[in-house]
Protein backbone atom coordinates (compact mmCIF):
# COMPACT_ATOMS: atom_id res chain seq x y z
CA UNK A 1 0.00 0.00 0.00
CA UNK A 2 0.93 3.83 -0.84
CA UNK A 3 0.03 6.63 0.61
CA UNK A 4 0.42 9.65 -1.55
CA UNK A 5 0.36 13.21 0.50
CA UNK A 6 -1.22 15.98 -1.56
CA UNK A 7 -1.13 19.61 -0.61
CA UNK A 8 -3.22 22.15 -2.28
CA UNK A 9 -0.82 25.69 -2.92
CA UNK A 10 -3.34 28.14 -3.81
CA UNK A 11 -4.01 29.24 -7.69
CA UNK A 12 -5.41 25.63 -8.48
CA UNK A 13 -1.91 24.04 -7.89
CA UNK A 14 -0.97 20.96 -5.22
CA UNK A 15 2.11 19.63 -5.04
CA UNK A 16 2.08 15.68 -4.39
CA UNK A 17 4.86 14.02 -2.02
CA UNK A 18 5.62 9.98 -2.76
CA UNK A 19 5.70 8.67 0.66
CA UNK A 20 9.50 5.98 0.48
CA UNK A 21 11.24 8.21 -2.28
CA UNK A 22 10.01 11.82 -0.97
CA UNK A 23 9.82 12.72 -4.87
CA UNK A 24 7.16 15.39 -5.38
CA UNK A 25 5.16 16.39 -8.41
CA UNK A 26 3.01 19.88 -8.91
CA UNK A 27 -0.12 19.44 -11.07
CA UNK A 28 -2.14 22.56 -11.84
CA UNK A 29 -5.64 23.37 -13.58
CA UNK A 30 -5.47 23.28 -17.62
CA UNK A 31 -5.88 26.43 -19.63
CA UNK A 32 -9.09 25.50 -20.36
CA UNK A 33 -10.48 24.71 -17.38
CA UNK A 34 -9.35 27.88 -14.93
CA UNK A 35 -5.74 27.12 -14.49
CA UNK A 36 -2.50 28.21 -15.73
CA UNK A 37 -1.68 25.53 -17.25
CA UNK A 38 2.36 25.70 -16.11
CA UNK A 39 2.57 22.17 -15.29
CA UNK A 40 0.30 18.57 -15.77
CA UNK A 41 -3.07 18.87 -14.86
CA UNK A 42 -4.23 15.98 -12.77
CA UNK A 43 -5.64 13.77 -16.13
CA UNK A 44 -2.31 14.47 -17.56
CA UNK A 45 -1.14 12.64 -14.83
CA UNK A 46 -3.35 10.13 -15.86
CA UNK A 47 -2.42 9.64 -19.33
CA UNK A 48 1.09 9.48 -17.90
CA UNK A 49 0.34 6.59 -15.94
CA UNK A 50 -1.24 4.82 -18.49
CA UNK A 51 1.73 5.29 -20.41
CA UNK A 52 4.58 4.89 -18.27
CA UNK A 53 2.83 1.75 -16.68
CA UNK A 54 2.37 0.03 -20.14
CA UNK A 55 5.99 0.87 -20.64
CA UNK A 56 7.02 -1.26 -17.66
CA UNK A 57 5.01 -3.98 -18.35
CA UNK A 58 6.08 -4.52 -21.70
CA UNK A 59 9.52 -3.89 -20.58
CA UNK A 60 9.61 -6.85 -18.19
CA UNK A 61 7.78 -9.10 -20.68
CA UNK A 62 10.47 -7.81 -23.32
CA UNK A 63 13.24 -8.66 -20.15
CA UNK A 64 12.25 -12.29 -20.01
CA UNK A 65 11.89 -12.56 -23.45
CA UNK A 66 15.86 -11.82 -23.68
CA UNK A 67 15.03 -8.24 -25.93
CA UNK A 68 16.56 -5.27 -25.95
CA UNK A 69 13.75 -2.54 -25.58
CA UNK A 70 16.65 0.38 -25.29
CA UNK A 71 14.83 3.54 -27.16
CA UNK A 72 11.14 2.40 -27.07
CA UNK A 73 8.86 5.37 -27.35
CA UNK A 74 5.24 5.64 -26.44
CA UNK A 75 3.08 8.83 -26.74
CA UNK A 76 -0.49 8.92 -24.92
CA UNK A 77 -3.28 11.38 -26.70
CA UNK A 78 -5.57 12.42 -24.02
CA UNK A 79 -8.62 13.32 -24.97
CA UNK A 80 -11.52 15.11 -22.91
CA UNK A 81 -15.32 14.26 -22.89
CA UNK A 82 -17.19 16.92 -24.72
CA UNK A 83 -20.28 16.85 -22.43
CA UNK A 84 -20.53 17.25 -18.74
CA UNK A 85 -19.43 16.08 -16.44
CA UNK A 86 -15.85 17.00 -17.38
CA UNK A 87 -13.78 13.52 -17.54
CA UNK A 88 -11.50 11.78 -19.96
CA UNK A 89 -12.95 10.55 -23.39
CA UNK A 90 -10.23 8.65 -24.84
CA UNK A 91 -6.60 8.07 -24.30
CA UNK A 92 -4.86 6.79 -27.35
CA UNK A 93 -1.46 5.13 -26.57
CA UNK A 94 0.76 4.87 -29.67
CA UNK A 95 4.07 2.66 -29.61
CA UNK A 96 7.08 2.40 -31.27
CA UNK A 97 9.14 -0.85 -30.89
CA UNK A 98 13.28 -0.24 -31.59
CA UNK A 99 13.60 -4.31 -32.75
CA UNK A 100 11.66 -6.45 -34.64
CA UNK A 101 10.19 -9.26 -33.38
CA UNK A 102 8.60 -12.66 -34.33
CA UNK A 103 4.41 -12.52 -34.78
CA UNK A 104 4.57 -14.76 -31.77
CA UNK A 105 6.38 -12.37 -29.48
CA UNK A 106 4.20 -9.65 -30.67
CA UNK A 107 1.17 -11.43 -29.71
CA UNK A 108 2.24 -11.10 -26.18
CA UNK A 109 4.10 -7.74 -26.46
CA UNK A 110 0.59 -6.53 -27.30
CA UNK A 111 -1.34 -8.27 -24.81
CA UNK A 112 1.14 -7.13 -21.81
CA UNK A 113 0.13 -3.64 -22.92
CA UNK A 114 -3.23 -3.82 -22.96
CA UNK A 115 -3.11 -5.83 -19.41
CA UNK A 116 -1.02 -3.21 -17.39
CA UNK A 117 -2.73 -2.66 -14.18
CA UNK A 118 -3.38 1.48 -14.98
CA UNK A 119 -5.37 0.01 -18.54
CA UNK A 120 -7.12 -2.25 -16.82
CA UNK A 121 -8.41 -0.16 -13.87
CA UNK A 122 -9.25 3.04 -16.20
CA UNK A 123 -13.04 3.05 -16.37
CA UNK A 124 -14.97 1.03 -19.32
CA UNK A 125 -16.64 4.62 -20.53
CA UNK A 126 -12.97 5.77 -21.93
CA UNK A 127 -11.56 4.34 -24.97
CA UNK A 128 -8.47 2.99 -24.41
CA UNK A 129 -6.91 1.74 -27.78
CA UNK A 130 -3.29 0.96 -28.02
CA UNK A 131 -1.12 1.06 -31.44
CA UNK A 132 2.09 -0.65 -31.94
CA UNK A 133 4.24 0.23 -34.45
CA UNK A 134 6.66 -2.20 -35.15
CA UNK A 135 10.55 -2.03 -36.83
Amino acid sequence: MVKVTVNYEGDLRCIATHPESGATLQTDAPIDNNGKGESFSPTDLCATALGSCISTIVGMQMERLGIDLTGMKVEVTKEMFKYKPRRIGKLTTEIWMPCSVSEEHKKIIERAAKTCPVHLSLHTDIEKPVLFHWC
